[in-house]
């Protein structure tokens, strides 16, 4: 019995010890067969000019990841930096799933996804896109998608009305000479003002879109329709004899090293009378609660000698999805959402961002055929009685016509890998700080920029990205 006894014991301590293991396997195995990764969606994009727009797109982002299930992160870096972090990315292969550009993503063009599946699914829901954000990133010679563009933002001219109407212009200008006329005078009325005409020959987004206005609307491109190099030709020298006059009777050095800040911050100095942007600045003032914002009025796009009048938009709102990204489907998917709250996406920005799909701002249970002329309709309405306290009510009427004189980068072509890198590098304002200075004639530094233009796309058409060729100037 004892014997019995102790084999009794030694079997309960083993019938025990594969209990107390089986206790503390029991609860793992299920959850190691049953855990699954946590879905995740990765955005970047720019820290936005009007700040209202980050506090109101992160909150939508994080509310969309919880109704999905999806953990999202949204980094903010300076519009500067985007394209030195989408080239780290593409280097390490690896990134966001959302990108966001400001410019054309064309140079990329490789390493993105086709967005095309995207674009029709948004214009199902919502009616077409804008002629002027396709021509932005669609490729006619690959007839690929490289983004998906949710908004683009007007470029009108910003002035100081009591400045103008001291002179007689109580309107501001609405051709380019005009620049050149006002500036003498409004040094003699405002000799406090030290910039009179605040347009930037800089390496920086507002000078570049600057260059492209004064080109265009002396008649001048850099390309043609065909994606042919026509930017040597006597318009464009116009265009440049007349920027160095420009800037002989209304600027100074200064605006040869502006940032893109930095003609907002004039304006609002009142160091400047007039600039080429957007309504941040305005916005800027309202905000900060400064005496200037009710002096600041809007014109659009200024004359040229022939009455052409061109501005580009002033950015141009794209998301792209790498090759290399993670999660490609939830990318689309929150796209496609975003773009179905437009609306509150447009008021977040305090009007500063205009749906690249007009009708996804129409009223609701509005049928998709009506929803663009709805939405158009809306876009008049709150530009012509301002939400935001612009005084008079009316002030930004002006924006809501923007269609009718903004093109797109490219013009009158697409935006293309080539344009991108004359953007991206440039050429254009580089070449009006050339002239303007006089380290080069007019005509040399439109030789130089011709040179480097032919250059750049001689490399894109060895690719098979960009067309044209033989019509080449």
């Amino acid at each position: 019995m004892v014997k019995r006894k102790a084999m009794d014991r030694r079997e309960f301590l083993k019938t025990m010890s594969r209990a107390a293991a089986g206790a503390v396997l029991a609860p793992a195995v299920p959850a190691v067969l049953t855990k699954r990764p946590q879905k995740t969606l990765d955005i970047l994009q720019w820290s936005h000019f009007v700040p209202s727009y980050d506090v109101w797109f992160d909150k939508y982002a994080k509310d969309w990841g919880t109704s999905h299930g999806v953990a999202v992160t949204v980094d903010h870096i300076a519009l500067a930096d985007l394209s030195t972090r989408a080239n780290a990315e593409v280097a390490a292969q690896r990134g966001h799933d959302l990108f966001q550009f400001l410019s054309p993503p064309a140079a990329f063009e490789p390493q993105l996804l086709d967005m095309a599946d995207v674009v029709r699914e948004a214009e199902r829901r919502h009616g077409p896109i804008l002629d002027l954000c396709k021509r932005s990133i669609y490729n006619p010679v690959t007839r690929k998608w490289l983004g998906f563009s949710d908004n683009y933002v007007p470029d009108p001219g910003d002035y100081l009305k009591s400045v103008w109407s001291d002179i007689g212009m109580p309107e501001g200008p609405a051709a380019w000479e005009d620049l050149v006329k006002a500036a003498p005078l409004i040094k003699s009325k405002h000799p406090e003002i030290q910039i009179p005409i605040g347009i930037g020959m800089s390496q920086e987004l507002d000078s570049n879109m600057a260059a492209r206005a004064m080109l265009w609307s002396f008649d001048g491109s850099v390309q043609d329709a065909n994606e042919n190099v026509v930017l040597k030709s006597e318009q464009s020298l116009a265009a440049l004899e007349f920027g160095v006059r420009l800037f002989a009777a209304g600027m100074n050095p200064s605006v040869l090293s502006w940032n893109a800040a930095s003609n907002n911050q004039a304006l609002n100095a009142r160091q400047t009378a007039y600039i080429l942007n957007s309504i941040s600045a305005y916005r800027t003032a309202q905000d900060n609660k400064l005496p200037v914002a009710d002096d600041i009025f809007f014109v659009g796009a200024l004359k040229g000698p022939r009455g052409t009048r061109w501005a580009s938009e002033h950015v141009m709102g794209n998301y792209v999805i790498w090759k290399f990204a993670r999660s490609p489907d939830l990318a689309k998917r929150f796209l496609l959402d975003l773009v179905s709250h437009y609306r509150d996406a447009v008021r977040a920005s305090k009007l500063y961002n205009f749906p690249s799909f007009p009708g996804s701002v129409a009223d609701p249970g509005v049928p998709v055929a009506e929803k663009p002329q709805s939405g158009r309709k809306w876009l008049q309405q709150v530009t012509a009685s301002d939400p935001f306290g612009s005084n008079p009510p009316g002030k930004l009427a002006l924006i809501g016509t923007a269609l009718e004189w903004s093109t797109n980068i490219g013009h009158p072509g697409p935006a293309n890998p080539a344009i991108g890198e004359v953007f991206d590098t440039f050429v254009l304002p580089s070449m009006f700080a050339s002239a303007a200075t006089g380290r080069l004639t007019p005509s040399q530094a439109l030789d130089e920029a011709h040179a480097q233009v032919l250059k750049i796309y001689e490399k894109w058409r060895r690719k098979g990205l960009v067309a044209g060729g033989t019509a080449d100037h």
